[in-house]
């Protein structure tokens, strides 16, 4: 079946799909969470001889891609997703008689997903966008990543299979693998909005294309992100060393290749002892090949741009083996005020720059240099005011951490995994948590209906038991029982 086939069927699946109740659809993303359970260790196991990633990495990734779909099941079954809001009429409203009006999110269609080369499991064919648009009731199409094809393959065959035997349409899901696939994806008229997850220069170029379709579409990528650290003078007296070192454990975690990876640390330190803290760890740090030749070939080029830059020094270096040695730089805040361009370099390995500061300096201007960023983090003290460059941080990021490493990202409630370009394309959006099912839903509002002909979410009766804000007042449901607020 050819991409523009797949994309059709997945469209005929979506529409026979897309009003069943919540508690068909939870059942969907149950059957596919128990069958990951059900041969992880197969799937662990290909994950592991495609990407050099270490079993229990990949073990704490494949179950963190089922607590997420179980986690969406519980939205889904609240009926959080559906934002149902209904104003009954009111003719004593205050701009004048209200006519009734109901409005709930509905599903887009079909969703193509591209995905990413550093997560086999957490942003990959069962990943955070395919379980959000699932969750939403779209159908997805994903653009198998070429760095782990065998386990994207085999992912998706398990998924499938999960999904059939649990009674849903035929082609809910699919896979698809090649360039010729992944711009059908794109261009297919059918093709109602897509998901991201990789370089800047591949996600720029895939927003131009879709900003080129005679009917544009929603498009949520996640380009890069650099997630600088700033600390304080304050907090660097009492514990630098402390800093540097748990530093160097987050830049070198996963060899470097997380999209959170703090790869700009601002701080009044000196060489001496960047070279004597972080040398520590950069010599016992455990060594792995990078994912892919390509993101490999991609780091050396960027690596070698930034220790040919004017003004920066190589304190640590690296090596050029195949399970490269971390890479540590050096720098001045003037430098980085003459050539702000540094900071926009995103080296997607072991290697990262520190930025040093005089005593006085003024961080909040420095901030402002940035680009937009996943994360940014301050290490400082409770008792220091800091409102100017956190007011600046918030500006430039999703997420702004104090006293803790931007790399982890837990899947919750409160989680926000975007920003500002070129982090993603979509600052007001997340790829993470529940509220990243609203991504692939639109609102349509009712006007003057009876409640017979409404869909059931909006029904007076309220048949799927959903939580629902009726006449300003949130109804929700816990455990089976309604709650006012």
């Amino acid at each position: 079946m050819s991409a523009e086939q797949q994309i059709e069927a997945a469209h005929s699946a979506f529409t026979a799909s897309r009003d069943v109740t919540p508690h068909v659809r939870a059942s969907w993303l149950e059957a596919i969470a128990a069958a990951c359970e059900a041969h992880a260790d197969e799937l662990v196991a290909l994950a592991q001889a495609e990407t050099h990633l270490a079993d229990n990495r990949l073990g704490g990734e494949l179950r963190r891609t089922v607590f997420q779909l179980r986690l969406y099941i519980a939205e889904i079954l609240a009926g959080e997703n559906l934002d149902a809001t209904i104003d009954h009429v009111d003719v004593a409203w205050g701009m004048g008689p209200r006519p009734d009006i109901r409005r709930v999110n509905i599903p887009l269609g079909v969703v193509g997903v591209f995905g990413a080369s550093n997560f086999p499991f957490a942003f990959s064919v069962l990943g955070g966008d395919t379980a959000s648009a699932l969750a939403a009731g779209c159908a997805v199409v994903h653009k198998i990543h070429e760095g782990h094809e065998e386990l994207g393959r085999r992912t998706g065959e398990v998924a499938i299979e999960a999904l059939r035997t649990a009674g849903a349409p035929e082609h809910l899901l699919s896979t698809v693998t090649g360039r010729d696939a992944a711009e059908a994806l794109v261009d297919h008229p059918l093709t109602r909005a897509v998901g991201f997850t990789g370089s800047t220069r591949g996600g720029r170029a895939l927003l131009d294309r879709i900003a080129a379709r005679d009917r544009p579409i929603p498009f949520y990528g996640e380009l890069g992100s650099i997630n600088p650290v700033f600390a304080t003078e304050r907090a660097w007296a009492l514990r630098g060393d402390e800093i540097l070192t748990a530093y160097a454990q987050s830049f070198t975690m996963g060899m470097g290749q997380f999209c959170t990876k703090p790869g700009l640390l601002f701080a009044p330190t000196n060489r001496d002892q960047v070279v004597r803290v972080m040398g520590i760890h950069v010599a016992q740090g455990q060594r792995t090949p990078l994912l892919t030749a390509r993101l490999r070939a991609g780091f050396d080029s960027v690596l070698d741009e930034m220790c040919a830059t004017e003004g920066i020094e190589v304190v640590l270096a690296g090596d050029f083996a195949e399970s490269p040695a971390p890479t540590v730089l050096l720098t001045t805040a003037e430098v980085i005020r003459a050539n702000p361009a540094i900071l926009e370099r995103e080296m997607f390995g072991p290697a990262t720059l520190v930025i040093r500061y005089k005593p006085g300096e003024d961080l909040a201007a420095l901030a402002t240099l940035l680009d937009g960023q996943l994360t940014a983090s301050v290490q400082a003290q409770a008792e220091e005011d800091i409102d100017p460059l956190l007011a600046v941080l918030r500006e430039k990021s999703g997420r702004v951490l104090w006293n803790e490493w931007p790399t982890g990202v837990t899947v919750s409630y409160a989680q926000h995994h975007g920003g500002p370009y070129p982090a993603t394309t979509a600052e007001r959006t997340t790829s993470v948590g529940p509220a990243a099912i609203a991504r692939f839903m639109r609102p349509v509002a009712y006007q003057g209906f009876p409640s017979v002909q409404l869909p059931p979410s909006l029904q007076d009766e309220n048949p799927w038991q959903i939580s629902r804000r009726v006449d300003g007042h949130w109804q929700r449901q816990d455990s089976g029982t309604e709650s006012t607020s």
